[in-house]
């Protein structure tokens, strides 16, 4: 510590006695100056009013000062300070963040590593797996679940069984994604779970056990998803469910993992399997590919070369549903366009039914997803019947 402004301590002490109510600036000039003489009692807020400045700047170098500043408060709390660890973690995350906002992916990998040393493992899982290191990604996730931390079910099991199927390890993917499934399950017999979200689950799993090459067993989970879709044909929902949207976009999100190309260090993907903590730059690169997307399909369509336009479309509605897919208003306005196309453009392949029924199951997934139950079980009964001839 150097020497002490006793001047500027007694004004900032006085700032913060007065009546009128301060701005954050205020604050952070205030908690700056009185976190010198004493880091027990101001540490804390200086960490939170810190915080506070960099979420509601849009300044992405003011935002990195500004974390890195919270972090270093952070480390300066004393031990046994109520919420230490929770409040470094904050900013650590808040950091990171603001680390890959500007490029600096290896300091921002590093801040995730620190964040796992102290528990918190989801993040460096999350930068893992846009590396393509889907292993490591796998071991962190499979260390969360065993260490009890922070649980959304649906998004960690998906998560996890999307890197272990990224690692080769598909017996692996499958079990931990038969969990989920089976809780669905139950809990839609319950009416504690969508149907819409059951059938989802059910036709990803049956894409696991194919690419696995169980197709016994893949034939047997679409059987009973066109079961559920017939019920939700027939009698629609039991009951009212909203904010389902980011399940439909996640699965079909990671159900093209392997058509776009491979991950690593140099050159990252965005995480397929989670809907959540994306590297904004990582994020903007692979939408930043669909005009070179569209300009590809351009030139197939010319060229009458069916079968790589038929691929690269779904990968431009991939796109799409990822960008926005998760938003209400005018869903199947925006959306059935793509997906009609796709299955327009794979009708005119006679000769290739996997691409039909898989242009067909998308369909009918996004159909389920607008409500449209008659439909999504006409369109996935037909898909059904083009697997089973194969």
């Amino acid at each position: 510590m150097g020497k002490i402004d006793h001047d500027a301590v007694l004004r900032a002490r006085v700032l913060l006695l007065g009546s009128g109510r301060l701005s954050l600036p205020e604050q952070v000039g205030a908690y700056r100056v009185l976190a010198e003489v004493n880091a027990k009692a101001y540490a804390p807020k200086l960490v939170d009013a810190l915080l506070w400045m960099s979420y509601e700047s849009r300044d992405p170098a003011a935002i990195l000062a500004l974390t890195a500043e919270a972090v270093e408060a952070g480390r300066r709390m004393e031990a046994g300070t109520p919420n230490r660890a929770e409040r470094l973690c904050r900013a650590l995350d808040a950091y990171q963040s603001a680390l890959f906002a500007v490029g600096r992916r290896a300091e921002g990998r590093a801040v995730c590593e620190e964040m796992a040393e102290a528990g918190r493992t989801g993040e460096l899982a999350i930068i893992l797996a846009e590396e393509g290191r889907f292993a490591e990604a796998a071991e962190l996730n499979e260390r969360a679940a065993r260490n009890g931390e922070p649980h959304h079910r649906f998004r960690n099991l998906v998560e996890w069984a999307a890197n272990l199927e990224g690692a080769g390890r598909h017996d692996a993917a499958s079990a931990v994604f038969r969990e989920l499934l089976d809780e669905s399950r139950r809990e839609a017999a319950d009416q504690r779970e969508a149907l819409t979200v059951l059938t989802w689950e059910l036709v990803h799993f049956s894409r696991m056990r194919e690419a696995a090459g169980h197709e016994a067993d893949a034939a047997d989970v679409r059987r009973e998803a066109l079961a559920v879709l017939e019920e939700l044909a027939t009698t629609g929902e039991p009951r009212s469910w909203s904010c389902v949207l980011s399940w439909w976009v996640t699965l079909f999100a990671l159900s093209g993992r392997a058509d776009e190309p491979l991950a690593s260090a140099e050159s990252p993907m965005p995480v397929f399997g989670t809907g959540l903590h994306r590297s904004r730059s990582t994020w903007n690169a692979f939408l930043g590919t669909l005009p070179e997307l569209e300009a590809e399909a351009a030139d197939f369509r010319e060229a009458g070369r069916l079968p790589e336009l038929v691929d690269v479309q779904r990968r431009i509605t991939l796109r799409a549903a990822l960008r926005d897919g998760d938003r209400h208003c005018r869903f199947e306005e925006r959306f059935k366009p793509y997906f009609d196309e796709g299955v327009a453009l794979a009708r005119r392949l006679p000769d290739d039914p996997a691409r039909l029924a898989r242009a067909l199951t998308d369909r009918s997934m996004f159909l389920v997803a607008a409500r449209s139950f008659e439909n999504a079980y006409a369109d996935f009964a037909e898909a059904v019947t083009l697997l089973d001839l194969r």
